[in-house]
């Protein structure tokens, strides 16, 4: 039996955090010794361990639920797990296009700024008016 500290050393997840997807029902309820301290078993480990790394490829928690529905139905085709790793993809995929027009439109305004007086600097004058935009970055993907 594994204590929260241990499971939280193991998976490099904070207790807050374990006890939140314990909360929300992504984690089994942790059994509990006499004196109330949660004990987890190295299936919990896993568990854990698999959320820790869908969430950092970027997962949602919903859609980790969907995954873990499915890993604990062994016997279910992998097709909707494909479409939710792809639907990730698109994510992803959507935040870089939005993140490299982000990048083009930063460097163009620290490059155009000349730095002499605040009355004249081109980095405040594209924040205040975005029409000097040169990009669309507000319409692209969140």
């Amino acid at each position: 039996m594994l204590a929260i500290g241990t499971l939280s050393r193991r998976t490099g997840t904070k207790v807050q955090t374990i006890r939140y997807y314990e909360e929300i029902g992504l984690m089994n309820e942790a059994e509990r010794t006499s004196g109330g301290q949660r004990r987890y078993v190295e299936k919990d480990l896993h568990r854990l361990a698999f959320i820790r790394h869908s969430r950092q490829l970027g997962f949602s928690l919903d859609s980790i639920r969907e995954l873990l529905d499915l890993s604990d139905n062994p016997s279910q085709p992998c097709a909707e797990a494909d479409s939710i790793a792809r639907r990730q993809l698109r994510q992803v995929e959507q935040r870089i296009k939005r993140l490299q027009a982000l990048k083009k439109e930063l460097k163009r305004m620290v490059a155009d700024c000349e730095g002499d007086s605040v009355v004249e600097c081109k980095v405040l004058e594209v924040l205040r008016d975005h029409s000097e935009c040169l990009t669309e970055h507000d319409e692209i993907g969140i």
